[in-house]
């Protein structure tokens, strides 16, 4: 529901939910800029579809590619200055979701809600690295907390 609230708002700035979850993640990686596929896996889309989508904000002058230093054959994605312009009026809206958002929440629910969504997180990250081995079904866990 976020993502389409924000839809909403940077609508005006022209750029599709897709263009600006790639420049979001661009942005993370401002200063060595990005590989293609490093970009792919990121945002969890094929390499075609991510260059399409480069394509389109290299067209309209969001990002550039350039060569690799070390390895001409690799191009680096770089955000443009109209590119941070456009991640700062996002960053702006971000801002302004948020106070919408949180409103009515104290603080140390916001630090509850917080600690939850990391141990969760962190569960996830350890089931994904882990060997198969199972730490329990869902019902287990919940049988647990009766």
């Amino acid at each position: 529901m976020r993502r389409t609230l924000f839809d909403q708002e940077v609508k005006q700035l022209g750029i599709t939910r897709a263009q600006w979850w790639a420049l979001a993640n661009l942005s993370r990686h401002e200063q060595e800029g990005m590989i293609q596929s490093d970009l792919a896996r990121l945002l969890d889309v094929g390499k075609v579809t991510v260059g399409g989508l480069i394509d389109r904000l290299e067209d309209s002058g969001h990002v550039v590619r350039q060569a690799d230093e070390h390895d001409r054959r690799i191009k680096r994605i770089f955000i443009t200055e109209l590119g941070d312009e456009v991640i700062e009026r996002m960053a702006e809206v971000g801002r302004k979701l948020n106070s919408v958002i949180m409103r009515g929440i104290t603080l140390d629910n916001i630090h509850i809600a917080e600690d939850v969504m990391q141990s969760m997180k962190d569960n996830l990250r350890a089931a994904l690295s882990s060997d198969g081995a199972d730490s329990g079904t869902s019902e287990d866990i919940l049988l647990e907390k009766e």
